[in-house]
């Protein structure tokens, strides 16, 4: 049943793509909305969320839904719908081309299934607990890159919470001495996505929601991937702090995030 919901979810995230594509070519300014500062909407967003939910409710129609919008309120007793709509608002809205649908499904407390779809590439990322990491129908695994040295990493820039800006500056710092690179492409559930299929080796932030990151959790751990919080723990939800990687230098990153953020 999980891989068949699965593939439901690949196609609701692709009909919502192809929604928000085709806004993106006559949007203009004035149709933006402020939930906050920094904090960007407009109707696309609302509208692909509800288009979402229409689709999602027939598939599991006892879900209750964690959406980004709240265009509706309901809690399931045993699953949930996890859903940002349109993950990278603020590119959407400048027509810089990163921007997703991630969908996920939590069964009691354990996210089993998640699916992100890049819409510009038509890329879509998915899985479950009970399949691999796929690509457009091709199984993804994370990098064999085994240290900092041998990485392109990726994060986020704070745009609401500046508390920790200087520790997040001095870890950049630290970090981009060290590796390849670090890239900011504005939406989580892409950085997820990219380090499933081996093009980032690790990527960081913190402020994140849950329906930021909970499709791309589930893409990156079938992908042989790891995502713990700072501290090193599973719990990153709560804890909004969200370190993912290859598997291969979690112990390296941490330490490095250690350093700065206690």
């Amino acid at each position: 049943m999980l891989q068949q919901i699965t593939d439901q979810v690949t196609e609701v995230a692709r009909e919502a793509g192809d929604f928000i594509r085709q806004e993106r070519k006559g949007f203009t300014a004035d149709r933006i909305e402020f939930k906050g500062l920094n904090d960007l909407v407009s109707y696309v967003d609302k509208t692909a969320e509800q288009k979402i939910v229409a689709a999602l409710q027939k598939i599991l129609p006892e879900a209750g839904f964690i959406t980004e919008e709240k265009t509706i309120n309901k809690t399931g007793e045993r699953y949930n719908w996890i859903i940002d709509p349109l993950d990278g608002t603020t590119n959407f809205i400048h027509g810089l081309p990163a921007f997703s649908v991630s969908i996920a499904l939590q069964e009691y407390d354990r996210l089993v299934a998640g699916v992100v779809y890049e819409v510009n590439q038509d890329e879509c990322f998915y899985a479950n607990i009970d399949s691999p990491a796929c690509l457009n129908g091709a199984e993804i695994r994370v990098s064999n890159a085994q240290s900092i040295s041998q990485s392109l990493l990726a994060t986020g820039f704070p745009y609401y919470d500046f508390s920790k800006q200087q520790q997040y500056i001095n870890l950049f710092t630290e970090l981009m001495r060290s590796c390849h690179g670090i890239r900011r492409i504005g939406s989580a559930a892409v950085d997820l996505a990219y380090t499933a299929c081996g093009r980032f080796e690790a990527f960081y932030e913190y402020n994140l929601n849950a329906w930021d990151v909970a499709g791309g959790i589930v893409i990156l751990k079938q992908a042989g991937g790891d995502v713990v919080n700072f501290s090193g723990g599973s719990e990153v939800i709560n804890t909004r702090e969200l370190l993912a990687t290859n598997g291969k230098i979690t112990g390296e990153m941490l330490e490095a995030i250690n350093r700065f953020f206690k």
